[in-house]
This record gives C-alpha cells, sequence and structure tokens, in this order.
C-alpha cells in the first residue's frame, strides 16, 4: 500500500519575489482553484476539531456549488474530532490522500491508509483521530441525503482503490477507465464519488453535457479540461467546480498517468418549485 501517492497541499506562502498573476479562475459555470493558492492564511479551522485545518474547495452559495461541500483536511499528529458533523440528515465521503488516521464509526475502529474510501451514512456516529507522529490529509465530501420513500438510506463501508478493477470506459485499451467504489444501479446513494484515470493521450472524446454538477480533485498527473469556450491546464492538487449543464471535456497531458476524485449528484427525480 506504500506504493500509492496522491497530492496534498504542503502550505506556506509564497515569497514577496513572486508574480501576483495566478491561475484561478471563477466564472458563472465553472470555477478553477488550483494548488498554489491553498496556503496558510486561505485555511479554516471548524468547531470541535483539533491540531486541524481545512482548505474548502466548495460550498453552496448562489452562483456555485448546489448540492455539496468539499475540503482538504490536514489533522497534525494527535489532533482529530469526537464529532466531526454536528449538521443533521448529512452523509459524508472520506478519501485519505496522505498518512494515517484512526476511524471510529459506531462500534468499528478503522486504520486509514493513503487511498482507503469511506462512506459515512448522516446521522451514524463517527470520529476520527491522528495517532502518528506525521501529518495526515484526507479530502472530506459532504451532502445532505435526498431521502426517498421507499428507498433505505445505505449503510456505511470502507474500501481500498487498488482492489477495485476499474470499469473500461471506452473500446480504448484501458486508456480511460472509472474506479467506482458504488454500483451505478443502487439507487440508495444519491451520489457518486469515483476515480477516473487515463493514461496518457488518453480522452473523453465528446462534449459531456449533463444535469449533474462535479467536484474535481486532480490526484496525479497533469491535463487539459475544456469548458465551454475554454481550455483550462490541470495538474496533480488542483480543483475544479463545474455547474450542471457546463460542457465538458478533457485529455491526458502525460507523462504519467493522469486521475482525479469526481463527484456528482446521481439518482434522484428533479425537484420543481
Amino acid at each position: 500500500m506504500s506504493d500509492v501517492k496522491y497530492y496534498f497541499p504542503h502550505g506556506g506562502l509564497p515569497n514577496q519575489e513572486k508574480l501576483l498573476t495566478g491561475r484561478a479562475i471563477f466564472k458563472e459555470t465553472y470555477v478553477f482553484i488550483p494548488r498554489e493558492v491553498m496556503t496558510d492564511i486561505v485555511a479554516s479551522f471548524f468547531p470541535n476539531w483539533e491540531r486541524a485545518r481545512a482548505w474548502v474547495l466548495a460550498k453552496p452559495l448562489s452562483g456555485f456549488s448546489t448540492t455539496f461541500s468539499q475540503y482538504i483536511m490536514n489533522i497534525h499528529p494527535g489532533g482529530g474530532s469526537e464529532k466531526p458533523e454536528e449538521q443533521k440528515g448529512v452523509q459524508s465521503v472520506i478519501f485519505v490522500l496522505h498518512g494515517k488516521l484512526d476511524l471510529q464509526i459506531e462500534e468499528n475502529h478503522i486504520e486509514l491508509c493513503p487511498g482507503f474510501y469511506c462512506y459515512i451514512p448522516p446521522d451514524i456516529a463517527w470520529k476520527i483521530k491522528n495517532n502518528t507522529k506525521a501529518d495526515a490529509y484526507f479530502q472530506w465530501i459532504r451532502k445532505k441525503y435526498d431521502v426517498c420513500s421507499g428507498i433505505k438510506v445505505p449503510d456505511f463501508f470502507v474500501k481500498y482503490e487498488r482492489e477495485i478493477e476499474p470499469v473500461q470506459m471506452h473500446n480504448n485499451n484501458d486508456s480511460w477507465t472509472t474506479t467506482r467504489f458504488v454500483d451505478p444501479s443502487d439507487i440508495r446513494h444519491d451520489m457518486h464519488v469515483n476515480i477516473v484515470n487515463f493514461k496518457p493521450g488518453g480522452t473523453i472524446p465528446f462534449m459531456e453535457t449533463h444535469v449533474m454538477e462535479h467536484g474535481i480533485y486532480i490526484l496525479q498527473g497533469k491535463g487539459a479540461y475544456r469548458l465551454n469556450d475554454d481550455w483550462v491546464e490541470v495538474q496533480a492538487g488542483d480543483f475544479l467546480w463545474l455547474r450542471s449543464f457546463c460542457p465538458q471535456a478533457c485529455y491526458a497531458g502525460g507523462p504519467e498517468d493522469f486521475r482525479y476524485l469526481l463527484y456528482k449528484d446521481v439518482n434522484r427525480q428533479m425537484v420543481l418549485p
């Protein structure tokens, strides 16, 4: 498991000689947050967390995310939370980027390492702690569960991404695959958080235009995204938010694999005003 490596922020601040020009973009249909803006002065601190900070990548607000919030959590040695989620009805996905963490869900104690994925259903007791002498980092995605009559809430589960066989997305010799942590036909789940994998030169060969909104965190490699009329070059550690129906396509730039963690809302009827 030690060979699994994903990008995580290193904090700090740029020196005074750095130019002010950066890559960040905020538009009506997409947002691009490059990794270099995740510095010490933009980190957030949450109640009920000790020796921990977060870089907030997405939150519900007008003109931005409508269904989810997403953070990079940095837990220092000895840090964590006895009560990380106070809001009722909120489910979570945790994906570990670096370090080791101890997770307790009800009576279950689980050691999480890089590549571990945990789904936490709403209104379930859980705790998380860094009992090591090194910092730990994880992606934390939160969504209010969309209750549907006759549909049971999913159970919690933990999976290791390297033990899941990626699904080939096209007859393309594995140049575009998806690592799925949830069966797409499992209607209980109203969000999917998957890993999309491209070999160098792999591509999404058309402009996807769909109702799902996306949170995209680049885990590894580099590529180029076509968003509406713009080309945006991305690399490990960058984040994209894509609004519903934002036209989108991408290709992997190489020389290594291009991989990202992808959020999307799924499996529910459209609510009418």
